[in-house]
């Protein structure tokens, strides 16, 4: 491999390692996070299943998030899918390899909980792999409401790293055939992304949320992100909040992007 291309490997992991934290803790169980005895209060009658991004895991991508949630009486899980390269690195594998794993951990938080429908909240390649799940896997009858954040929704530029890759001959097949195997099906362009969304981007019964950042450089333009259909609300939080600088992990993070996810869950 020359020098040039050793570069951009380099430069394409360590943005596609944006997309998730491998680093955080694969297995992770407290209070109604990732209890399998939790039932479904009242209040908050539908568990709520996270879906994380590129090479991250449930427990460290949403680090913030479940926490909230379980907080405010939610029974949360927090599965990590797609793990193809390494054990604890997620997402990786196909999306619809990914997809069916994650309908069946739905149907595992089902039987546990005895509810009838999840929530689903997931960021970045996590925004759109559950699409999958609810077009092809009968995923739409068992999920009520799909929060996604920064979901590459039509295929990302990841700020222009997908249009270099195609100037080096074999970058593609390096990504595919040694790091990611999802990584090519999330950009500008791609097949998987195009065949998701031709006849209709969303599933009759499902809520969609979309929440994006203006300062997110990794799932790029954030217009990408956005899903069109009935039950739909795309939200940009510097509409509302127009000095607030959030970036693509921080979506998971920043309480801001925390009190769009909790509102969109209660509402």
């Amino acid at each position: 491999m020359n020098r040039v291309l050793r570069r951009f490997v380099a430069l394409s992991t360590a943005a596609l390692t944006a997309f998730g934290l491998a680093a955080a803790p694969a297995n992770a169980a407290s209070g109604g996070i990732n209890d399998w005895s939790c039932r479904p209060s009242a209040e908050h009658p539908r568990p709520v299943v996270t879906a994380h991004g590129l090479f991250g895991n449930g427990p460290g991508n949403f680090l913030a998030v479940a926490p909230m949630l379980a907080g405010q009486g939610y029974c949360v899980f927090t599965p990590t899918y797609g793990q193809s390269v390494l054990p604890g690195v997620g997402g990786t594998d196909y999306v619809q390899n990914s997809a069916k794993e994650f309908g069946q951990y739905i149907d595992k938080v089902l039987a546990a909980t005895k509810a009838s429908t999840v929530d689903v909240v997931g960021h970045s390649e996590g925004g759109i792999m559950p699409r999958f799940y609810l077009k092809y896997l009968g995923g739409a009858a068992k999920v009520h409401h799909f929060v996604a954040l920064a979901p590459p929704n039509h295929g990302t530029t990841m700020s222009g790293i997908a249009e270099l890759a195609k100037l080096f001959p074999g970058a593609s097949q390096i990504l595919v055939g040694g790091l990611c195997r999802a990584c090519l099906q999330l950009v500008d362009g791609a097949d998987f992304v195009r065949d998701l969304n031709a006849g209709g981007e969303t599933q009759p019964g499902v809520r969609y949320t979309v929440i994006v950042s203006t300062t997110d450089f990794l799932v790029t333009p954030i217009a990408t992100s956005f899903l069109n259909g009935p039950n739909v609300r795309n939200i940009v939080i510097q509409d509302e909040h127009p000095g607030a600088v959030i970036g693509h992990i921080g979506l998971a993070y920043d309480p801001i992007s925390l009190g769009y996810i909790s509102a969109a869950l209660s509402g």
